[in-house]
């Protein structure tokens, strides 16, 4: 892995001809998830079964926090007290509305990334997936929804709704995007009810969602993976593997 430095973010970039990021292949952006260190994701490209063209770039998250242990990162900052206490109650309604503080700053930053990334490996947005676990998954459809253009694919590992009215509104101008979308049931920390939702409102915008339920918690299981590398194949190589 090759480490660059955009838009103030650190990045790291791997796969592709030199697994570094060279060569002329597609790519994929993974954003990690709040309180995970910057390189949270990077272990994935070693996992996914796509062709070894496949570029990969995952940004660190600009906020450092103080958790005691390590590198902790995170897009923007989280009342944890108040998402466990709504978690506990069910009641998701308001923080589904709410567009939370910091998002815009975060969001300027990803899109400024995904910028470079198009003039630096000299890809268009169709031979781009731009995805995320957690909060970066929540950061990625946000960037997407708010694009000039609509991507090859979206990822959205465990993520939730946010934003929602702002959401439904953008949403119908990537009618027709693919969506990768998973949630363990017993996600102790987002909702899978509320993942529902994202996913029932982003189908009923036109985008066409592959949604992947899995029992488990807030985690990115192998089984998921693997339908997860089958997707990329299909978004940025437009094939599928028979069987």
């Amino acid at each position: 892995m090759r480490t660059e430095k955009w838009a103030g973010l650190e990045i790291g970039i791997t796969g592709g001809s030199d697994r570094q990021g060279g060569g002329s292949g597609p790519v994929v952006m993974l954003l990690h998830g709040f309180g995970a260190p910057g390189d949270d994701l990077v272990p994935l490209w070693r996992v996914l079964d796509v062709p070894d063209e496949t570029r990969f770039v995952f940004p660190a998250a600009p906020l450092s926090l103080n958790f005691g242990f390590g590198d902790s990162r995170a897009w923007w900052m989280l009342d944890m007290e108040r998402l466990a206490q709504e978690r506990a109650s069910g009641n998701w309604a308001q923080l589904t509305k709410e567009v939370p503080n910091g998002l815009s700053e975060a969001r300027e930053k990803i899109v400024e990334v995904l910028q470079t990334v198009k003039e630096e490996f000299h890809v268009t947005p169709d031979e781009l997936i731009i995805g995320g676990f957690s909060q970066g998954a929540m950061l990625a459809c946000d960037a997407a929804l708010r694009a000039n253009e609509s991507y090859a694919g979206l990822v959205l590992l465990s993520g939730s709704l946010i934003a929602s009215d702002e959401w439904a509104s953008l949403a119908g101008k990537r009618k027709g995007m693919p969506v990768f979308q998973s949630h363990g049931t017993d996600d102790p920390i987002l909702s899978p009810v509320v993942a529902q939702q994202l996913r029932d409102m982003l189908k009923a915008e036109g985008l066409t969602v592959e949604w992947h339920e899995f029992r488990g918690g807030h985690e990115i299981p192998m089984n998921v993976l693997e339908r997860l590398g089958i997707f990329i194949r299909s978004a940025l190589y437009r094939y599928v593997d028979e069987g």
